[in-house]
């Protein structure tokens, strides 16, 4: 239910406030200057554009296809050229840069160390490149007056037969910047439970992972997700929304599924601008997080692929307070719930939210009340 105690924040106070992601793809965020020139240092020649501004544009509508197939067809230019050290490093270090100019104190960042072995590196110096490269982009946001801290997913790709490796690899470097474990790829025709071996391995040694479920495949993707491989986490889950039913007069019935989903206070990452491409949802005003967060699931905001989506942190917000009329105290909402979710110790957890996210909106509702108060006094003076 949205608070009616403040008003619509700004577009200034989105990028302010304190923000947290879960799911945001570290090959789908790159900046299209840094694509081209990555592409001439390696002499890859198959860009559609050579300009920055139409290269955005182009990965843009590439993904405006209403297929989550056609969707994942736009990584292959940007994997290409994410096949070197030096250029993971890169990549990795403006990731952390951007989302901290952004307003984003934390976030967990995935990719597949399987896609980027083309240049002879190992799945070892993938991991360290982009470790390094995290590192050395939140030391620059911190130079630049922002603070983030970012934690790597390693990605298993569903389609191939890399999951328990790269699970593997997950646990190997948990106390070195990887916080946890991931599929991704198209759903239809290849379920999580074809990864079974990887998830049981990852519960055996308490590691945390996610699963990309109830994006573009329903509720059954939900349930084997849950049930049988143990996600600590629904990448997307929009598709819970078939399990819930609003009759004529508005009162709302949760199938079990869904009613399991909520009570257990499982986490949706939910990708609002990411949706609608793919066509998992018709318009932001009709997206599903509306009525979830109503009903109170532990529904988080995420970008998924900045890039292709053409968005940000800031852009998800604004797009869900215009649709939704939300407040600063539902984008808290929200940030805390992401925060909850996140793969790191509880004690930091809690310090984030304690000391950084709710200290920093109600900085930004403080603000809205020196506002108001200087709109009624300016009136007052004006009648005298």
């Amino acid at each position: 239910m949205t608070s009616q105690t403040h008003s619509v924040p700004t577009a200034d106070q989105i990028r302010r406030a304190p923000k947290v992601l879960l799911h945001d793809h570290l090959d789908g965020g790159l900046r299209p200057g840094t694509i081209i020139e990555l592409a001439r240092e390696q002499g890859y020649e198959n860009l559609p554009e050579t300009e920055p501004d139409k290269l955005g544009a182009w990965f843009r509508e590439a993904a405006d296809s209403g297929s989550l197939e056609r969707y994942l067809e736009t990584f292959a230019h940007t994997c290409a050229v994410m096949q070197t050290r030096e250029a993971l490093f890169r990549v990795a270090a403006e990731c952390a840069v951007d989302l901290a100019e952004d307003g984003v104190v934390y976030a967990e960042v995935r990719y597949a160390p399987e896609q980027h072995l083309e240049g002879g590196l190992t799945l070892e110096g993938v991991v360290e490149a982009v470790n390094a490269g995290f590192r050395e982009g939140e030391r620059q946001a911190r130079a630049g007056g922002h603070r983030i801290r970012v934690g790597a997913l390693l990605t298993a790709m569903r389609h191939a037969a890399r999951s328990l490796e790269i699970a593997e690899l997950a646990n190997a470097y948990r106390d070195s910047g990887v916080v946890g474990f991931d599929i991704a790829g198209a759903e239809a025709g290849y379920p999580p439970t074809r990864h079974l071996d990887a998830f049981e391995y990852l519960k055996r040694e308490n590691n945390h992972f996610t699963i990309h479920a109830g994006e573009a495949f329903g509720l059954p993707s939900i349930w084997q997700a849950l049930q049988w491989c143990g996600a600590d986490r629904l990448g997307h889950g929009v598709r819970i929304i078939d399990d819930i039913e609003v009759t004529d007069d508005g009162s709302v019935r949760l199938g079990r599924l869904a009613a399991y989903v909520r009570d257990k206070r499982i986490p949706l990452e939910m990708c609002p601008s990411s949706n609608l491409q793919t066509g998992a949802a018709a318009s932001i005003g009709e997206h599903p997080i509306g009525l979830l967060r109503t009903l109170h699931f532990r529904a988080t905001v995420n970008t998924d692929n900045r890039l292709m989506s053409g968005t940000s942190m800031s852009r998800e917000f604004e797009l869900l307070t215009e649709a939704f009329d939300y407040t600063l105290d539902d984008m808290q909402w929200f940030s805390v719930n992401a925060m909850k979710s996140a793969f790191i110790p509880f004690d930091e957890r809690l310090a984030m939210i304690n000391e950084v996210i709710k200290p920093g909106y109600a900085e930004l509702r403080s603000e809205w009340l020196f506002q108001q108060t200087a709109a009624t006094s300016g009136s007052s003076g004006t009648e005298d």
